[in-house]
């Protein structure tokens, strides 16, 4: 019987336009770049599934558009034998030449080296170096029709391979004029060619006009494989780079999905934009980009998250394609271990599966690992990766004690095993779309979510949640629920539903109304999670690291990209999460702290206090900030060491003695005026008296003095004041005292400075007249100057004359 592979298919972006040529995936960024009949080039972003760069690049079709990553490039060829060369970020032209003497078909990019195939109508194939500014560094001649596609090898870059109309396929090596050989098969023209790029086997896949797909082994120079299924030209195959998937289109509108191992048809997609022309994989992503004649189209193929897992001990596991390998944290012994930074384990090969994992989870014991995928399970020893048991199922979970575990067959059926037998297959009554281990076993339906017990199967309670994931914490009283927009926490209460067993009466078809408590809703999606104690560790959809506790959200750390939680070490007091790469990383997160903040929760302050002198100092005011958010003040004061937040708990705790010791410390007059403010309201004068001459707050020491009616305190302000020069302060007091010697002094003061002002005043107004009189002066001499040189005008030019004005009548 052949299980399916049962890929989960999303279509991500549907983007029409014209008819699309070709189509590239960027390898860091979101975006797609397509080339279009019309001699247009479009960039989009596949996440804001916005077009962020369009051009105009010529009149004629543009066959092919590549990205270079690593010089910001894409790189064009053309219907007018044009290579163009662009920056995406600036579209800036880099470079363009004329490349063939026919239209370009097809653009291969060197992985590492500096080159670039192109091939042509002109049934060549040519090499061009850009350091060498565009060099043409050889010439491959030998098909004797359009050379329709050329790829290189990915196990070997100096071998790449083409496909030509003249129904062949040729193999050739960098440096070498000749094809190192030809394979011959096809009985029309070979369209489109792809290498395999896992890890053992030697094969090529070709699509060709006569409706048929070959699987070649090119070390044996053979066809292993023919795909018969589509009905016109197949114009585009593509081996997935991670999945065991072929991809193949065609002119008769189909996508088709293929087993690479079994060879059988797994599904056909038909998006109704007629032909297809281009299918592109990426590698370490699970997007495929289609191109048809009415637009592209991106899917999502398969899970996100990698197969992989850790046991309790920090044995991890996990699959690369067929292959099962561990790795030990154990072998790291004393490596200094920094956040965030990629740990250097090495990997142990366990051997092959005969499935394809697209899962792989320890029991909770770390005994045995099982492995999900093709709607088969497998479960297999962890040590030695021994056959212990196996099945079909769409889905596999274990119970929280490793004896029992339950599989989903179909949308209806459900068994439960104990210790590998299987104990009872049930069919849930809103049927069962998914299901999820732990304390109890959960299964979703269309209506919402089911749990039942282990043991009896019996239902304990149905809820209208839809969720994605499902985490139960070891002693089994919290489980989170995690949906599409949020995440629940609930306590289960063991108790009331043994009760409720017992007597019957609280029973509804909804199970037991009290099973569960719900201690808050959280608005973020969790992507991975664990339970440490009551604290709730999860990564979420915005790339943090995130522990829930009370409430209170606390960030552990931003990640720079997708990462899945994997376990917590207590010993190590770290956290250790892996991504799609299966890079590992891990974060400290102390183990004291969680414990402390669960013996909070749990209101078990003899734990906690025993807890808290393994807490380090420099993390003790973050505790104590949880503290405070709980409600225990008092606890937060005993355990801060962060003086503002100490001063602040004092004040609101009115441990006043504590707050003038932090006040004296701090040597602050904010603190004292504050500390006066509270001792106010407290009745505590003489404390108050103290804070506000500390703080030299004279205004409020007289509003205190006032309305305390204590004559000593104000005489002692008065003088304070007139010492400290607070004349404004000392005349009131001197007043409300009626001391009089003060009073006359200060009219004195005020006459003597009165008399002061009037006599300057005096000065600058006769300096002012005097200044106004020599201006008068300076204008009757000038009238008198020009009355003389109209008069006698010869006189005035003799030489015996002189036609100054003389010192005298000058100086008045």
């Amino acid at each position: 019987m052949h299980n399916p592979l049962r890929l989960d298919i999303q279509r991500r972006l549907t983007a029409r336009s014209e008819r699309v040529k070709s189509a590239d995936l960027h390898p860091t960024e979101p975006w797609m770049v397509l080339s279009l009949y019309t001699g247009t080039v479009v960039v989009w972003n596949h996440e804001t599934q916005a077009i962020i760069k369009s051009f105009e690049l010529c009149d004629l079709p543009v066959r092919v558009a590549k990205f270079v990553a690593r010089k910001h490039w894409i790189i064009t060829g053309a219907d007018d034998m044009q290579i163009r060369v662009f920056n995406y970020n600036t579209l800036d032209r880099v470079f363009m030449f004329e490349a063939h003497c026919d239209y370009i078909r097809c653009v291969a990019v060197h992985p590492t080296q500096p080159f670039v195939l192109t091939s042509s109508d002109d049934m060549l194939i040519k090499l061009w170096d850009w350091d060498r500014k565009w060099t043409c560094c050889q010439v491959f001649e030998g098909h004797a029709h359009y050379v329709m596609q050329v790829v290189f090898n990915p196990k070997d870059n100096n071998q790449f391979a083409s496909a030509s109309l003249d129904r062949t396929i040729k193999v050739w090596q960098l440096g070498s004029k000749s094809p190192n050989f030809t394979l011959e098969g096809h009985e029309k023209g070979v369209n489109c060619i792809d290498y395999y790029n896992g890890g053992d086997k030697p094969y090529l896949i070709s699509g060709a006009d006569d409706h048929l797909v070959k699987i070649w082994d090119y070390q044996n120079k053979t066809c292993v494989q023919t795909l018969e299924s589509h009905v016109q030209n197949v114009t585009c195959v593509c081996f997935h780079p991670e999945l065991p998937v072929i991809l193949t289109g065609s002119e008769d509108g189909t996508v088709r999905v293929w087993h690479s191992n079994t060879y059988r048809l797994e599904n056909t997609l038909n998006y109704g934009l007629e032909r297809v022309w281009c299918i592109c994989g990426q590698s370490g992503s699970n997007n495929i980009a289609l191109g048809y004649d009415e637009g592209s189209i991106i899917i999502k193929l398969g899970r996100e998250e990698p197969a992989m897992s850790m046991d309790s001990s920090g044995k991890i596991m996990w699959a690369r394609h067929s292959e099962v390998q561990q790795a030990n944290l154990k072998t790291l012994g004393e490596t200094e271990i920094q956040d965030g930074e990629k740990l250097p384990l090495g990997a142990k090969d366990m051997g092959s599966c005969e499935i394809y994992p697209q899962t792989i989870q320890h029991s909770p014991n770390g005994r045995f690992v099982v492995v999900c995928g093709d709607g088969e399970y497998i479960i297999y020893t962890a040590m030695a990766l021994r056959n212990k048991s196996f099945g079909s199922a769409q889905e596999f979970v274990w119970a929280h004690d490793s004896s029992q575990y339950a599989t989903r067959e179909g949308n209806s059926v459900v068994k439960i095993f104990k210790n590998f037998k299987e104990k009872k297959t049930f069919n849930p009554d809103f049927g069962a779309d998914g299901i999820f281990g732990g304390f109890l076993l959960g299964v979703r339906s269309t209506s919402g979510l089911a749990f039942y017990d282990w043991e009896s199967s019996s239902l304990i309670r149905r809820v209208e949640i839809l969720p994605k994931h499902m985490f139960w914490s070891d002693s089994g009283e919290l489980v989170c629920i995690a949906t599409e927009e949020s995440f629940f926490v609930l306590r289960y209460l063991t108790e009331r539903v043994s009760a409720a067993q017992e007597s019957k009466e609280t029973l509804t078809e909804d199970g037991i109304e009290d099973a569960f408590e719900v201690l808050g809703e959280v608005q973020q999606v969790v992507k991975t999670g664990l339970w440490v104690g009551d604290c709730f560790i999860y990564t979420s959809s915005v790339n943090r690291l995130n522990y829930y506790v009370g409430g209170e959200i606390i960030t552990i750390a931003h990640l720079d990209r997708t990462m899945y939680l994997l376990g917590y070490i207590p010993k190590d007091d770290r956290l250790y999460l892996g991504d799609k790469e299966l890079n590992i990383i891990s974060y400290s997160l102390l183990l004291s702290v969680l414990e402390y903040e669960t013996a909070v929760m749990r209101k078990d302050f003899t734990t906690a206090d025993r807890v808290l002198p393994t807490i380090p100092v420099e993390q003790r005011t973050r505790v104590a900030h949880f503290l405070e958010k709980q409600g225990f003040r008092q606890q937060a004061l005993a355990v801060s060491t962060d003086l503002e937040h100490k001063f602040e708990l004092a004040l609101q705790l009115g441990e006043l003695g504590m707050a003038h010791e932090l006040a004296l410390e701090a040597e602050s007059e904010h603190k004292w005026k504050q500390l006066a403010e509270v001792a106010s309201t407290k009745g505590q004068f003489s404390l108050a008296q103290e804070c506000l001459h500390q703080a030299q707050d004279y205004g409020g020491l007289l509003l205190l003095a006032t309305a305390s009616g204590r004559a000593d305190m104000v005489g002692k302000l008065a003088e304070g004041a007139e010492k400290d020069g607070k004349t404004n302060v000392a005349f009131l007091t001197y007043f409300m005292q009626g001391r009089l010697v003060f009073l006359e002094q200060f009219v004195l003061f005020l006459l003597l400075l009165t008399f002061g002002m009037l006599l300057l005043l005096y000065f600058v107004l006769a300096e002012l007249t005097n200044v106004w009189s020599c201006l008068l002066k300076l204008i009757d001499c000038q009238r008198l100057l020009s009355w003389q040189e109209h008069t006698y005008p010869a006189k005035s030019q003799g030489k015996g004359v002189s036609n100054r004005l003389s010192p005298r009548l000058l100086n008045g």
